[in-house]
């Protein structure tokens, strides 16, 4: 009997210390990959109605696994160059100075236009059609280098489709920046003085006053963005709670200049320096794109304060 309790005793003990090692073996945790230190700003005129969106983050995440990604907007206006400029220019400075942006607003996909990589005197890197997304970066941060996109190692592969290069090669090509690849090897060097160049109208004031334009309206606002910086409406010589005689559109206004909408009014209109340190135009809690049926491009005029 006892000789039997020992034996069953001992067989117990080797067959829990044979499921221990299994067990041990089975579950033995592998190292993570470290996730990319880079994040990638993400830009386009794609919109979030079908999974195109969903399939360049695919394709990023699956290079650069665990990559992040920040959504600056997918509802620029359809082939609007200028629109996705300034967005792309308005959001940088709130990226860390090693961010990778991945800009797709590319009406000439597929053509002869290129695909490139410029990187910013500030260190910060785009990726972009060579159509002049770049222009209002390269204007305020300059561009110290740049690269076309050639290597089908930087791209999804050899079967390119000849109309969604945001899959393609501009998100592939962002995910290499952002786990740390050699920018050179993604294809030859461009000379940075002749990348496309968006010719953006710029406001001007002479004898007579303010000559600008409306460049955009304020998301689902309405409220009108000026090309016009605080310092130039500076030179008119208007002040907070000025009467501002105002030709917009071809039709003639008084609008208050004021800090901010709660300063007039509920539906009453104002201009007022913007949150990127721009001249607005907007109506306190109404549309004022939709009430006065103003839309980009606009041409506006402001005489010079008597």
């Amino acid at each position: 009997m006892f000789q039997r309790i020992r034996t069953l005793t001992a067989f117990t003990a080797t067959f829990a210390l044979l499921i221990l090692c299994a067990c041990n073996h089975a579950v033995a945790p592998q190292p993570a990959q470290p996730a990319p230190d880079r994040v990638i700003g993400f830009i386009t005129d794609f919109d979030v109605r079908d999974d195109a969106i969903g399939i360049c983050k695919a394709v990023m995440d699956g290079i650069a696994p665990g990559v992040r990604i920040i959504d600056i907007t997918h509802q620029v206006t359809p082939f609007d160059i200028a629109e996705g400029a300034r967005f792309l220019a308005g959001s940088a400075p709130y990226f860390r100075k090693d961010a990778v942006f991945v800009g797709v607003i590319d009406p000439g996909v597929g053509s002869t236009r290129k695909a490139i990589i410029a990187r910013s005197k500030v260190g910060q890197f785009f990726v972009v059609p060579d159509n002049g997304l770049l222009t209002l970066v390269q204007d305020r941060d300059g561009i110290d280098a740049a690269r076309e996109i050639t290597n089908p190692d930087w791209m999804i592969g050899s079967k390119l489709s000849s109309t969604f290069h945001g899959r393609d090669i501009f998100s592939p090509a962002g995910a290499h920046l952002a786990r740390g690849d050699d920018w050179t090897q993604a294809g030859p060097s461009l000379d940075v003085a002749r990348l496309v160049r968006l010719d953006l109208h710029t406001a001007a004031i002479d004898d007579k006053g303010l000559h600008a334009q409306v460049i955009g309206t304020d998301g689902p606002f309405g409220n009108l963005v000026l090309n016009v910086p605080a310092d130039t409406f500076a030179r008119l010589g208007y002040a907070i709670g000025d009467a501002v005689p105002v030709t917009l559109a071809g039709r003639s206004y008084t609008i208050s200049f004021h800090k901010t909408f709660s300063d007039v009014p509920i539906g009453k209109p104002l201009f007022y320096i913007d949150s990127r340190g721009r001249l607005s135009l907007g109506i306190n809690q109404r549309n004022f794109s939709q009430t006065y049926k103003i839309t980009p491009p606009a041409d506006l005029f402001i005489p010079k304060k008597p």
